[in-house]
């Protein structure tokens, strides 16, 4: 029986660059993002947001009305060594940010963060008298 093989026809690419000093890159670092969850009960709105490897001090959560904004500094660091020598180190510094609007304004006075295990918890309480407005069709 014959051993069948699988052909790739850009197997031949990286021989043809070789002598140009030039190879396909491929980043393999994902730029985070702020992935969250908002529920509402009658008095507060309750949102978990996923920020894994950031420092609370790092965090920001800013509240206009019934806009929301967190933001974070990232800062990660990845070094692989083979022995002595340190074969690949990557880094990435940078921010990610989020915002959104709720249905009513938000009481930032009583508002409350709380951050545990790479993941924000913010309560925030709806402001008294505001309640969404509803037009009549005419």
């Amino acid at each position: 029986m014959a051993n069948l093989t699988r052909y790739d026809p850009f197997g031949d690419l990286d021989d043809m660059f070789k002598g140009f000093m030039l190879k396909p890159v491929r980043f393999e670092q994902q730029v985070p993002e702020i992935k969250m969850d908002v529920k509402e009960s009658d008095g507060n709105y309750v949102v978990r947001a996923d920020i894994p490897g950031v420092k609370k001090e790092d965090i920001n959560v800013d509240i206009d009305g019934n806009v929301v904004s967190i933001s974070a500094e990232v800062k990660q660091e990845k070094e692989e060594k083979e022995g002595e020598r340190v074969i690949r180190s990557e880094r990435y510094y940078g921010s990610m940010s989020r915002s959104f609007s709720l249905a009513q304004d938000v009481d930032e006075k009583t508002a409350k963060a709380k951050y545990t295990d790479g993941v924000l918890e913010l309560t925030l309480p709806k402001k008294a008298g505001s309640h969404p407005g509803k037009i009549v069709v005419q």
